[in-house]
């Protein structure tokens, strides 16, 4: 067979592989001249999203922010809050009291700001006033005087009859004693023998003795059991009036220093009108007269029990402040970095008891950031919140209700120690969370209540179009490290190779990154390295070394690869030509430190009915994409050459050598080449090595990584010389994606090195194996002499085996007929 040779490619010129950074752009000669960066670069989409969602103060204008990890999210966050100086309402003090009615429900007192301090201290120093001159009042003259009058009006007829009882039970030689029983001292009905005084129980013992006689014993008992009924009636009319007695004081006492306590509070009162506050002191009001004893010194104020456990019976007077903005002077802007439910929404701290018990009371209710941003901009990482037990269903509680209830963390577990339910506290505050795009829209579609609560969205890009103005803003953003961090100054030069890395890292030459994270870690370690050879100003190499290191420290797996590729361990051939096998080339790694290696792709073929079998996919090794790809593969045979006759041929793709996962279809066109080489049997040079995405019609697509992987091809050429016919076949649609290195880019220059664009499957088809792919004819075959019908041949060869002869019936008949006759 005798094959056409294929036209001319279209080779790309060194000049076209790499941007290179126009240094007259600049009308300076070094960072020194110029002024820092004022602002966010590259992001006004996202800034004009920012500054509604910061300055339309509704309900549920909260702000989600989305864009790849160096773009700056958190610090335009930052900058956008401090400068625009967002309108606040007047911002609020929050304490919480005791509840006297039900201490289980603490209750929330608000003040403007700074008030709630001078509440705690007006109110604190009303109660050490009472505490001073309760007991002055009821030690008084005055009052002692009236005390004693009452006592002597409530103990006059009990006294009397006492004395008259007495004055009857001494003519009988009875007497009144006290006696010990137990621990007890009590008073006793005693009979008295010999100027000495006997209790009942010891007649016996006197009889024995000879002091009484038989007859006088029975006669004593039997007055004692007259006597002791009566006895206990007096008894009782005298414990009776000694409770009344002290009722009756008790109320006195209430009602000589009620005048005080009403002087105070009323004061208070007048200081602090709030219905709310005005009712919290008259329960203050009510309840000191009911824990006078402490007031009255009587008492101790704070008491600590056999067990360590101390109560201090003042504790109820107290205030809790949990938010004092006295020295807040804008809008609270809190950025919580660890928004732990108990940090989030703040916590009810416990006490033990000393015995197993714990507690809590409306002194240990804690604030959380929520209630410290309230008023203003709380801002926080999405999926730090989701990693939090309860976090997001309770903030998106919070945020739809507008309400926050501090509870113990415990409740989520349905384990509390503590049942206190502190009142309620309204919210407005602008949450700001901080994400990325699958997030979003993952809550966006899943969870109904979220565009209700978040209506803003920010997105950061994470690139920018190539101007002269941004080439001077990446100068001028390079100025503000040196002066913020104190770097040294950076040539005219050294700007251009970090906007050139920019732009390398946008993958684009018409681009540049606004990942500007990784820019200043390029700047930070140029920086390094020039202050590493006692250099005053940061140059060019410094800045290519600085990239070089960043490479290196993150290449160990890049190197290994290589080893065992130039050891023989993965096979790939960069000589020579084999029917079925071809370079394609794949990324590793991740973000911007991915480098790009050579794998050999072989497909097999044999009869069938036009199934292509994608092994990965078999072993579990291959990702949606890549099936996408095959799929799309079996599409693409079906259009070029199944239009008349169904493709009699079964095939295998495979990865070899691969035992991770695959994903992607830029190996598609590479997987096509080997299948059409594999049927028509001509051999693919392995001195080439590409990449692409296909579609059914045959057209070439752009795909991802272009400069990693043929970098990743050039390194495994030159580690076994370049001969100067190795090379890489790309999409058209990558060209200005291109940001080679200057080492294969001189490579391209000296003719060692090759890349070449293709727009259509031909095309790479005429590369691959040096023959023209063939255009279809009208008559429906494609040109003779061409790889294509080279294909349509071997297929029709393949239908005719795979299709058995049918079989003439009369001539089976007349078989059968000989048959009988022999």
């Amino acid at each position: 067979m005798t094959l056409t040779k294929k036209r001319p490619s279209k080779e790309l010129k060194p000049e076209e592989l790499k941007w290179s950074c126009d240094l007259t752009c600049f009308d300076f000669s070094s960072t020194e001249t110029i002024s820092p960066v004022d602002g966010i670069v590259g992001q006004e989409r996202a800034m004009k999203a920012l500054k509604i969602g910061v300055d339309l103060r509704g309900p549920g204008y909260n702000v989600f922010i989305t864009g790849l990890s160096g773009t700056g999210k958190l610090t335009s966050v930052k900058q956008l809050l401090q400068n625009i100086l967002p309108d606040c309402s007047e911002l609020t003090d929050y304490a919480y009291v005791n509840n006297f009615d039900d201490e289980d429900r603490p209750i929330l007192l608000t003040f403007p700001k700074g008030k709630s301090k001078k509440f705690k201290e007006d109110l604190s120093a009303a109660i050490r006033f009472l505490q001073e001159n309760i007991p002055s009042i009821l030690e008084s003259e005055s009052f002692i005087g009236k005390r004693n009058r009452l006592i002597a009006r409530l103990k006059k007829d009990v006294e009397a009859k006492s004395l008259d009882f007495q004055k009857r039970i001494s003519k009988d030689g009875f007497t009144i004693g006290e006696m010990k029983i137990g621990e007890m001292v009590g008073p006793e009905l005693l009979f008295v023998k010999d100027k000495q005084a006997y209790h009942v129980n010891a007649i016996p013992e006197l009889i024995g003795a000879g002091k009484i006689s038989e007859a006088e014993g029975k006669k004593i008992k039997k007055k004692h059991a007259e006597y002791n009924k009566e006895f206990s009636k007096v008894l009782k009319a005298s414990i009776k009036t000694s409770k009344e007695i002290q009722q009756k004081v008790g109320e006195l006492e209430v009602r000589t220093i009620k005048g005080i306590i009403e002087i105070e509070i009323n004061d208070l009162k007048e200081k602090y009108p709030d219905p709310k506050i005005r009712a919290f002191l008259d329960q203050v009001a009510k309840d000191i007269p009911e824990n006078k004893e402490v007031f009255k010194g009587v008492k101790p104020v704070v008491e600590e029990t056999g067990q360590g456990y101390v109560i201090d019976y003042l504790k109820n007077y107290d205030v809790n402040i949990i938010l004092d903005n006295s020295n807040a002077d804008s809008c609270p802007v809190v950025i919580e970095t660890s928004p732990t439910y108990s940090n989030l929404f703040g916590t009810i701290e416990k006490y033990s008891d000393g015995m197993g018990g714990w507690h809590a009371d409306f002194t240990r209710i804690k604030a959380g950031s929520l209630l410290r941003a309230n008023g203003g901009y709380l801002v926080l990482n999405a999926l730090d919140a989701f990693e939090e037990a309860g976090v997001w269903k309770n903030l998106k509680r919070v945020l739809l209700h507008r309400k926050l209830e501090i509870q113990d963390s415990a409740n989520l577990y349905h384990f509390s120690p503590s049942i206190l339910q502190p009142e309620a506290i309204n919210i407005d505050i602008k949450v700001i969370m901080i994400g990325n795009n699958y997030i979003y829209s993952l809550l966006s579609s899943y969870q109904d209540d979220f565009n209700k609560i978040f209506k803003i969205k920010a997105e950061f890009d994470y690139e920018m179009k190539r101007t002269d103005s941004a080439l001077v803003e990446y100068a001028r953003i390079v100025k503000k490290l040196v002066e913020s961090e104190g770097l040294l100054e950076f040539n005219i030069a050294a700007i251009g190779k970090i906007v050139e890395y920019g732009a390398r890292y946008a993958e684009s030459q018409n681009k540049l990154t606004t990942r500007f994270a990784y820019i200043a870690d390029l700047v930070r370690e140029a920086n390094f390295w020039a202050k590493d050879v006692n250099r005053k100003i940061v140059e060019d190499f410094h800045v290519i070394q600085a990239y070089e290191s960043m490479r290196e420290r993150h290449s160990l797996g890049d190197s290994k690869i290589s080893d065992m590729i130039n050891e023989g361990i993965l096979l790939i051939d960069t000589k020579g030509s084999r029917v079925g096998q071809v370079n394609g080339l794949a990324v590793y790694g991740s973000g911007m430190h991915s480098y790009g290696k050579p794998t050999r792709i072989t497909a097999s073929v044999g009869l069938g009915n036009g199934n292509i079998i994608n092994v990965e996919r078999e072993a579990g090794l291959s990702g949606n994409t890549h099936n996408k790809g095959v799929l799309i593969i079996g599409g693409y045979f079906r259009e070029t050459f199944g239009r008349k006759r169904p493709l009699s041929f079964s095939a295998g793709l495979v990865f070899e050598q691969g035992y991770g996962m695959i994903d992607g279809d830029s190996a598609t066109a590479a997987e096509i080449c080997a299948l059409i080489s594999s049927i028509s049997r001509t051999p693919i040079k392995q001195n080439f090595a590409i990449t692409g995405s296909v579609n059914q019609k045959g057209d070439i697509q752009p795909i991802g990584g272009i400069n990693e992987k043929i970098e990743g091809f050039f390194k495994v050429c030159k580690a076994r010389g370049l001969t100067g016919k190795e090379g890489v076949i790309m999409p058209v649609q990558n060209k200005n994606d291109l940001m080679l290195s200057d080492e294969v880019v001189k490579a391209v220059d000296e003719k060692k090195f090759h890349i070449y664009t293709v727009s259509r499957i031909e095309e790479a088809v005429e590369l691959l194996m040096g023959y023209k792919a063939g255009k279809l004819l009208k008559s429906g075959r494609y040109e003779a002499n061409t790889v294509f019908c080279e294909v349509e041949k071997r297929l029709r060869e393949m239908k005719m085996r795979a299709t058995p002869p049918k079989k003439n019936d009369a001539t089976a008949d007349n078989k059968k007929t000989t048959k009988r006759k022999k």
